[in-house]
């Protein structure tokens, strides 16, 4: 299970900061990531994080609507990730939703669960 948390109403130029926990049993999470879906769009990808710690610089990726904007960071041993958003603009409204690829089983591929979404509402 994935709960997030965190949305809100800001205004432009605001900063929010988004936080998803992951619980239950399960083997390993790979990757988590936030994803954003606003009213008559598909939902998009904003910023994922693998699951591999070595790799956390070289593989972390952000849509080219956030980058140097949002910054995407995870607790390995809590199993959380959060989305500091800053320099909101009124495009980036929508719901964020967290993600994770989730191994069950040690040797049972990755499935993707998805969190309940929170709503962000930047207003110009």
């Amino acid at each position: 299970q994935l709960q997030a948390s965190g949305g809100g109403l800001v205004q432009f130029g605001g900063s929010l900061r988004l936080f998803c926990a992951a619980s239950g049993t399960f083997f390993s999470i790979v990757d988590m990531g936030w994803y954003r879906q606003s009213p008559g769009k598909q939902r998009e990808l904003v910023a994922v994080i693998p699951g591999d710690l070595s790799r956390k610089y070289a593989d972390t990726t952000y849509a080219d609507s956030v980058k140097g904007r949002f910054t995407i960071s995870r607790d390995y041993a809590k199993n959380t990730v959060s989305l500091q958003m800053d320099s909101l603009k009124p495009e980036d409204t929508a719901v964020y939703y967290c993600s994770a690829d989730i191994k069950l089983g040690g040797w049972t591929p990755p499935r993707t669960f998805w969190g309940q979404g929170t709503l962000v509402t930047v207003s110009s």
